[in-house]
């Protein structure tokens, strides 16, 4: 059997895997995002880590096809390039795909992460019997992919359902991205955090503060109410806008369970606009946390468009 590697760039890890050409995870690994390093230095690590995955999995380098990358935008996937991620602010113009192509002399393929995620939904997930879905995904920031009529739909660049920066409420102030308001900046994780923080008086990870929640601390019950219905918002958008049959959820939010699910469901069957909208399956990831990193693997297993790109990205 032949294998991809699957990159996963998150704004606080890098999560790699070696994925067959089945769907299967068969070996990963995750290390910390440095942002006080410069990108070369943190591609450098990510291929220590590839070679090290290579090394303990027993694949050879010749079952290899390739690298697949998923990483935030803004990007241009066209070109392999990162070019100016709020929630990696010191990555402008990185050229990864060149990098790694003349480390491993092998196709690589960039990808929003998103979008990988939801190919990687669409193949072994949770939407494998789904042409027409949305996946959201609520971590370190907020972005969607968007599968529609039976295909992915990335724009013109790569960067199409970046809807954690469609503006929500002014009210809660300026976004990484220099606009007021946006859903990335009331409702991710980091978003959570930020909000938790100011209001216990010490700093807390967005974990603690669901745990709080889930304890019917009073502090929190207020804030993460109002963050649920945000949400609800935010996929009641998504409904009325691209008309899916699902919403699939992951990222690191998505772990709170139940409360958020039952109140964004409840949220889409009051607020969405056609009657059909209000039907929408508003559910879970079907694959944990690892949506992305298979994802990544599945640009170059999956996608024909990807699969026309190989010879481009390759030297």
């Amino acid at each position: 059997m032949n294998y991809i590697v699957g990159i996963d760039i998150g704004g606080t890890k890098v999560a790699l895997g070696i994925v067959g050409e089945d769907g299967k995870l068969y070996h990963q690994t995750k290390i910390a995002t440095d942002l006080s390093i410069s990108p070369k230095e943190m591609i450098d690590r990510m291929s220590d880590q590839i070679n090290q995955l290579v090394k303990n999995s027993g694949v050879s380098f010749e079952q290899v096809l390739g690298i697949g990358i998923g990483a935030p935008g803004p990007l241009d996937s066209k070109q392999g390039v990162i070019t100016c991620p709020p929630n990696l602010p010191n990555w402008h113009n990185v050229e990864i795909v060149r990098m790694l192509v003349e480390i491993y002399q092998i196709p690589v393929l960039l990808e929003n992460d998103c979008n990988a995620a939801t190919l990687a939904e669409k193949w072994i997930g949770a939407s494998q019997n789904n042409e027409h879905f949305v996946y959201l995904t609520i971590s370190t920031g907020i972005g969607a992919g968007i599968y529609a009529d039976g295909r992915l739909i990335s724009g013109k660049s790569g960067n199409a359902g970046d809807i954690g920066h469609i503006m929500m409420d002014p009210s809660y102030g300026t976004c990484t991205c220099g606009q007021d308001g946006c859903f990335e900046w009331i409702a991710s994780g980091t978003a959570i955090a930020r909000q938790g923080s100011e209001i216990l008086g010490r700093s807390v990870t967005a974990e603690e503060v669901f745990t709080l929640y889930r304890n019917k601390d009073p502090r929190v019950q207020d804030c993460i109410n109002t963050i649920f219905s945000v949400i609800g918002a935010g996929c009641t958008t998504i409904v009325n806008a691209f008309d899916p049959e699902k919403v699939v959820i992951g990222g690191g939010v998505s772990k709170v369970g139940d409360p958020l699910f039952q109140a964004v469901r409840s949220y889409v069957r009051t607020h969405a606009l056609s009657p059909s909208g209000r039907e929408t399956e508003i559910v879970t990831s079907g694959l944990d946390q690892h949506s992305g990193t298979i994802g990544a693997a599945a640009l170059l297993l999956q996608d024909k468009d990807a699969l026309d790109k190989l010879s481009v990205n390759t030297i």
